[in-house]
């Protein structure tokens, strides 16, 4: 009896003491990796402590009112745009980010090499933006947004903006040209 108690207190410490490491690629609604979307700008370091990140700093009115931070692997390889909600403001937190390496996947393997039936077969679309050169594919349970150029539409839907969308409307195998996640929705 005793024998079989310590080997089960050996056990449960073993396995207690094994967590789950993040996956520095998993989307999900609140995270990207380590990431979240109560990470504040100046904890970015921190969590990209293996790569580089560049401050794109305005220097007049001109060029805009948010200020990206794009993420670099070493090599040189573009990961990511972050975009804080306050302009230079070390405590704000992210508000967007573009993903742009293929490696960032959510739970169900959307990408950015995802196509419209990947989205479609595995998200509720929640709403479609008909723009000028694209469509937007709001995906709320991802907080998750999914801009296809209007190229991968058939001719008749290209160039009316005042015509609705509907997933219907759009190919299967139409890709996606930027994928973001936005967590000011919430």
């Amino acid at each position: 009896m005793y024998k079989s108690f310590l080997g089960f207190i050996i056990l449960s410490l073993l396995f207690s003491n094994c967590k789950k490491e993040q996956d520095p690629f998993e989307i999900g609604r609140q995270h990207l990796g380590l990431l979240t979307d109560s990470t504040q700008v100046k904890d970015l370091k921190n969590i990209f402590i293996n790569d580089s990140l560049v401050k794109f700093i305005s220097g007049d009115e001109f060029a805009g009112s948010k200020n990206n931070i794009d993420v670099f692997e070493k090599g040189g390889k573009k990961l990511l745009v972050l975009t804080p909600k306050q302009v230079l403001d070390s405590t704000s937190v992210i508000e967007s980010i573009q993903i742009i390496d293929p490696r960032y996947k959510t739970d169900k393997d959307i990408s950015t090499l995802s196509t419209f039936k990947d989205i479609s077969s595995t998200h509720k679309i929640s709403k479609i933006s008909n723009l000028i050169n694209v469509i937007v594919i709001f995906v709320n349970e991802l907080n998750a947004s999914f801009v296809v150029d209007k190229k991968e539409l058939p001719a008749n839907l290209r160039f009316n903006m005042d015509i609705k969308i509907e997933a219907t409307h759009i190919p299967d195998n139409a890709k996606i040209k930027y994928f973001f996640l936005n967590w000011s929705m919430h």
